[in-house]
Order: structure tokens, then C-alpha cells, then sequence
């Protein structure tokens, strides 16, 4: 495992410029797996994740690597849960920054219960979840907009 120096910033807008380009990676939105329909729109994405900047439900986080942006991570509420949803850029893959990440950013946001989901198949992310004390709770099924049919995620629950 590489070391880095995780660090997490709030997020600024001109972060979001790089989390667009990160999430047009075919294979790590296919992982993703619930994506936005228009994720190709670069004006659709920077006025969308803006409102998150500001919304104060919402908590987002720019992870960086010895300085250098690798994803993001962000705190959001849906139907009352709050939920975490995070991304690394592919090239950082198996590197620990996802675990690292999280763990630093549930020290800051202290919300609980706080629920993660991830597409079955995505172990690498089963696997941070895990290190970071979610445990699994049940399963769900949605559609996948990256990969244009419904799949079955995991629900996971971390409770303190």
C-alpha cells in the first residue's frame, strides 16, 4: 500500500471541475453504478453539485492525496437517513485513500445512524464500509443509470 497524506477540505466550486472529469470514467461509473442521467453535461453537473456547496443538509468533502484532489465524499439526507456517498479516482484504486478517507470524515460528521449503499458487485467498496464499522443490514434494488437496468445494492449502517 502507497503512503499518501490523506487530507479532506470542504469542498470549493472549483473542485467540482475535477469530480466531473473523475466520474466520466466508464469503469468507475459502472461500479458506481447510480449515477446521474446526464452525466456527460458539464453544466448540468457544476449547477447541481453548487447547490449541494450550499445546502446545509449536505456535507462535502474534497479528499486529497499529498495535495493533489483523488475524490470526493459528502454527507446527504434521503427520506430522513442520513447516507454517505464517496468517489476515488481510478488511478488511486487499492490504495487505502477510501478507507483513510472515511474514517477521518466520520470523526468530523457525527451523524448517526449513517447509512452507505453499493452496487453488489462492488467489493472494493464493500471492503471500506466494512473497515470503517458499517455492517450490513439488507439489500435493495434500484436502477443503475450507468449501467441501464436494475441491480441489487447492499445497504450497510453504521450506528456509532
Amino acid at each position: 500500500m502507497t503512503h499518501h497524506n490523506i487530507t479532506l477540505t470542504t469542498t470549493q466550486k472549483d473542485d467540482l471541475t475535477t469530480f466531473f472529469q473523475f466520474q466520466l470514467d466508464k469503469e468507475a461509473s459502472y461500479l458506481a453504478a447510480f449515477t446521474p442521467k446526464d452525466a456527460n453535461n458539464k453544466p448540468a453537473y457544476i449547477e447541481r453539485y453548487t447547490r449541494f456547496l450550499t445546502d446545509p443538509t449536505i456535507n462535502m468533502r474534497t479528499i486529497k492525496a499529498n495535495g493533489e484532489i483523488v475524490g470526493s465524499l459528502a454527507k446527504f439526507v434521503i427520506e430522513n437517513d442520513a447516507e454517505i456517498t464517496y468517489w476515488i479516482d481510478r488511478k488511486f484504486w487499492g490504495q487505502g485513500i477510501a478507507t483513510a478517507a472515511l474514517q477521518a470524515f466520520l470523526k468530523i460528521e457525527k451523524t448517526r445512524p449513517i447509512y452507505g449503499r453499493v452496487a453488489f458487485d462492488n467489493y472494493g467498496s464493500q471492503k471500506v464500509l466494512e473497515k470503517c464499522g458499517f455492517v450490513k443490514i439488507g439489500t435493495d434494488k434500484g436502477f443503475a443509470n450507468a449501467r441501464q437496468a436494475e441491480i441489487e445494492e447492499y445497504i450497510y449502517k453504521l450506528s456509532d
